[in-house]
């Protein structure tokens, strides 16, 4: 064998010491987590019920949040570097949300009626997003992307849809490089392409033209790696889609808010229909689905033929009053702008900071979003980034833990409006001590 064969096996072997101890050191600092997990497992399977959020050997029980911070059951305190997935935008008490709350709880709840929030909430999102003539709710994302896909479909009578490799447009639209789409996703007939390749793209649309009724892609993969979509790829997807005459989703679920007009506004580029979740309702349940009069006409039920889609909750008071006051008054495009900036700039500080020290890693993203890939080379796609170590991948979330810094187990970060500059200092610091401290295990430029 080798001496570089040699020092592979050491470092493999090392790399596996290293996050055998983090675990125990994870389990023994988080036992009130334990017995809670413990007790959630005897009603929920794997005691979760958001697959998501499970890491081994189990994880964190969450207790209170306060403004940009956290508090476990066991009493730790972490800064909220993950704003739930990009859904906490707000913080955990941001005083718009909890006047506005307060003001939608004591007029009464779930009307079975309609809801004069409901049209000015509305009204905001319509003026926000170029592509949006009309729009209608829904209570999550997934469900909003569901409810596009579908009328996209029958406004042209087709009934193939691409996706991307790696795109994840909700529970039951997951499509994760490497494997098989998701056993839980809707049964439509799926078309996929590599994501930010273009003539691979443009051929599969040209093959399938008869048959393609919708494309839908995110302006920048989440779940994916937070991998952005390079301007001169959404363009061509924009042009061949208006060429066979097929209806172009953008899934901005989270890419909304890293620009005042959503990436579309950003790069120019406007597609015929747009999801949207998350955030909007300051971290209530919600989502919404909007485009072209023409398509979104289908569901006017003053049509004797109109699409007939119902939802209980789809203009539940809270979330239509809540939704219209952060649209209005804390999500303005200011606030936006500055929180660009900021996670752009730590972006590159911690980027610069991993270069010097030589480690081949490095953090993708736009804005605030941002996740961690231990791989060297410019990344364009998810199948890029799954070359990443996924242990080096978990001994980093467990070090950020360790060091008070909340985030996703798979490295990404989502930045909040109420972190402050000296939270973001802190980020940096862990980021930089578990580079000092395991710079030995991890992989060299």
């Amino acid at each position: 064998m080798s001496t570089q064969a040699n020092v592979k096996l050491q470092n493999a072997a090392d790399l596996d010491t290293a996050l055998a101890e983090a675990r125990r050191n994870y389990a023994s600092r988080n036992p009130n987590s334990l017995r809670a997990f413990d007790a959630a497992a005897e009603y929920l399977p794997g005691g979760s019920t958001r697959t998501g959020l499970f890491n081994s050997p189990f994880p964190l029980f969450i207790e209170r949040g306060k403004d940009a911070r956290l508090w476990d059951v066991d009493g730790k305190c972490y800064v909220d570097a993950l704003g739930e997935y990009t859904a906490g935008l707000l913080g955990h008490s941001n005083p718009v949300v909890l006047r506005t709350l307060r003001e939608a709880l004591e007029s009464g709840l779930n009307f079975g009626g309609h809801v004069q929030d409901e049209a000015r909430f509305a009204k905001l999102i319509v003026d926000r997003f170029p592509s949006i003539n009309k729009v209608r709710f829904s209570n999550s994302g997934t469900e909003a992307n569901v409810s596009a896909i579908a009328t996209a479909l029958y406004s042209k009578g087709r009934s193939k849809v691409m996706v991307f490799e790696g795109a994840y447009h909700g529970g039951s639209l997951s499509f994760p490089v490497n494997a098989a789409p998701s056993r839980l996703n809707v049964p439509y007939d799926f078309v996929q392409a590599p994501y930010n390749e273009i003539q691979p793209a443009i051929d599969l649309i040209r093959a399938n033209s008869d048959t393609l009724g919708a494309v839908i892609v995110e302006p920048m993969l989440g779940a994916g790696g937070s991998i952005p979509g390079e301007k001169q790829f959404l363009s061509a997807l924009r042009e061949e889609t208006t060429r066979h005459g097929i209806v172009l989703i953008f899934d901005e679920i989270q890419t909304s808010r890293l620009a005042p007009n959503g990436m579309q506004g950003y790069w120019g580029i406007t597609p015929d229909m747009t999801t949207l979740g998350k955030y909007l309702a300051g971290g209530l349940s919600f989502g919404a689905f909007g485009g072209r009069d023409d398509i979104m006409a289908l569901l006017d039920p003053r049509k004797p033929s109109s699409l007939v889609l119902s939802g209980t909750f789809n203009n539940n008071s809270l979330g239509m009053r809540v939704g219209a006051a952060v649209l209005s008054e804390v999500v303005t495009a200011p606030a936006l702008e500055r929180l660009t900036a900021r996670g752009d700039n730590l972006r590159q500080r911690l980027n610069v900071m991993l270069q010097r020290a030589g480690v081949a890693a490095q953090f993708t993203g736009f804005g605030s979003i941002m996740g961690i890939h231990f791989v060297a080379g410019h990344l364009r796609n998810a199948r890029a980034a799954a070359a990443s170590d996924p242990r080096l991948r978990e001994l980093f979330y467990l070090h950020m833990l360790e060091e008070g810094i909340w985030i996703a187990r798979r490295g990404m970060m989502a930045l909040s409006l109420a972190l402050s500059d000296d939270d973001l200092d802190k980020v940096f610091a862990a980021v930089e001590s578990f580079v000092d401290r395991w710079n030995h295990l991890l992989p060299k430029r």
